[in-house]
């Protein structure tokens, strides 16, 4: 059965699967990075990990995957294969591309930006179906964005299309590791939730979830800390759609998890900034973690489908 190898490399864990034509996942794995053992190990740890379901694929499949599709964090270039940066995982200058290529055997091989992927994947099949023009935005660690047109991801002429977390909302606030203050990502991600709500409970295991649970039950110190992530969210929101006018806007990521006790505030805050500007479908993201995975996939057809037409 013919397939393409399709992979999402995180912080700490990858997800893998061998995906069909149309779409159909024909077999799913997990395996954690190794990161602890230095960035040359995880490079390995990728390569293997595809080497293997390439071998999975011909004993279980009749046949060897026709290309790989892999999505990593941090910096990439796309276009030249190469995983420039990422500083959970150690690595620079890492020629993914080459590298895979020749573990599996001379296939072509796509590689793309997590978040980016995995906009592609909510894009196409997910949240964003039929939307010609969406924002997706993941809220986790960090914060991200991908900007959906027209069925493809635009990455920006240097690969760095779409970082809205990394929008000043107040100039005074907390220090970003950027370099800058006040950035989106540092009042609104999960992991500024986190803080926040450790810090306002006096618990220092307290995270976002917790805070959640908290705000359903009608604590008023939580509430305080989640309305202040939603106020300066819809902040940066409002900005990215008054430059991008998007159809649709999808959110994702850890935060997401709370369902309407995070979209019903937000999407008041949002409608209560706009002026001129149209507002958005704001809608959760459908795939979940392995929407990176899913558009890993994507983007290994999409590159066989190129060198058809090509």
């Amino acid at each position: 059965m013919k397939h393409v190898i399709a992979l999402d490399v995180g912080g700490t864990g990858m997800k893998a699967a061998l995906v069909g034509a149309d779409g159909t996942l024909l077999h799913e794995a997990r395996r954690a990075t190794g990161r602890e053992r230095g960035p040359d190990a995880v490079v390995e740890s990728v390569l293997a990990f595809a080497a293997d379901l390439r071998a999975y694929g011909q004993e279980h499949l009749g046949e060897s995957a026709l290309a790989a599709g892999v999505a990593v964090p941090g910096i990439v270039d796309g276009e030249n294969g190469i995983a420039v940066y990422a500083a959970n995982l150690g690595w620079r200058d890492v020629p993914m591309r080459l590298l895979l290529g020749e573990r599996l055997g001379g296939v072509p091989v796509a590689l793309g930006h997590d978040v980016r992927t995995g906009g592609l994947a909510e894009g196409r099949i997910g949240a964003g179906k039929g939307a010609d023009r969406f924002l997706f935005v993941p809220l986790g660690t960090g914060i991200a964005g991908a900007i959906g047109i027209a069925g493809t991801i635009e990455a920006g002429t240097h690969g760095y299309a779409g970082e809205i977390g990394h929008i000043v909302i107040r100039p005074d606030g907390p220090d970003c590791p950027c370099g800058q203050r006040g950035c989106l990502e540092t009042l609104a991600s999960a992991g500024a939730v986190s803080r926040a709500w450790a810090a306002a409970s006096g618990d220092p295991e307290a995270d976002a979830a917790d805070c959640a649970k908290a705000v359903e039950s009608g604590d008023p110190k939580a509430v305080a800390v989640w309305l202040n992530a939603v106020d300066a969210l819809a902040a940066g929101l409002v900005t990215a759609l008054t430059l991008l006018d998007p159809r649709t806007l999808i959110i994702g990521g850890g935060l997401a998890e709370a369902g309407e006790t995070l979209f019903t505030p937000l999407r008041a805050a949002v409608e209560e900034r706009v002026t001129f500007q149209r507002l958005p479908h704001i809608v959760p993201a459908a795939l979940g973690d392995t929407a990176g995975c899913l558009g890993a996939g994507l983007l290994a057809w999409d590159l066989l489908s190129t060198e058809v037409s090509a």
